[in-house]
């Protein structure tokens, strides 16, 4: 099973995610999505998955920064074209699970849908 975690590199959550997967022995992908961006497509995937609003960073600085004219009235499409434009935007970590994703970071969240088999034992 690959694991990818989606996030950007110095992002204080990213580090604590990652720090738990380095913990538990969890084998990794890391994808920084500022330096790299994201697909339109992978969005709408996790869009699907997950629903736009929880991907959707509202409590972060370039979303606060926006003009109100761009935050009212949020539709989806306009929020898939936000977070695809400014990567920011979107919340973090996504982590890639194959069959399911899992949006922000959550110790007990992560101890209950990282599977056990993923980990190294010892």
């Amino acid at each position: 099973m690959s694991i990818i975690i989606y996030g950007i590199k110095n992002c204080d959550t990213m580090k604590k995610a990652r720090a738990w997967l380095d913990a538990h022995g969890v084998p990794y992908e890391f994808h920084d999505y500022k330096a790299a961006g994201v697909e339109k497509d992978k969005l709408k995937q996790w869009r699907d998955k997950v629903g736009w609003e929880t991907l959707l960073n509202r409590a972060g600085t370039t979303f606060k920064k926006l003009p109100d004219s761009d935050k009212e009235g949020l539709s989806e499409r306009k929020a898939l074209a936000l977070m695809a434009e400014q990567p920011s935007m979107i919340k973090r970590p996504v982590l890639d699970l194959g069959p399911k994703r899992v949006v922000g970071f959550k110790p007990d969240i992560y101890a209950k849908e990282v599977p056990a088999k993923a980990r190294k034992k010892g």
